[in-house]
């Protein structure tokens, strides 16, 4: 797919305000967004559907342990 370029771009949005006026490009943009942004909620739901409704949890004993409490404190070092 070709790159539409600064130019492409430019020519894009004066058309746009030819074909729509400058009142009504604020309402279209909020239109696009609000699409946008039901598409990407969509596309979670549908991705979080295909996930197991619940994650296997790490047993205690897989976790890691802290390793620095296992190391003795000297509580004589020179400042």
């Amino acid at each position: 797919m070709p790159n539409i370029g600064a130019p492409g771009l430019i020519l894009l949005v004066i058309l746009a305000l030819l074909l729509f006026g400058p009142n009504k490009l604020p309402e279209l943009g909020r239109a696009v967004g609000r699409t946008f942004r039901e598409f990407k909620e969509g596309a979670r739901d549908i991705i979080g559907d295909a996930e197991p409704a619940q994650k296997k949890e790490v047993p205690a004993a897989a976790a890691p342990q802290n390793v620095s409490a296992n190391v003795p404190q000297d509580k004589n070092l020179p400042e």
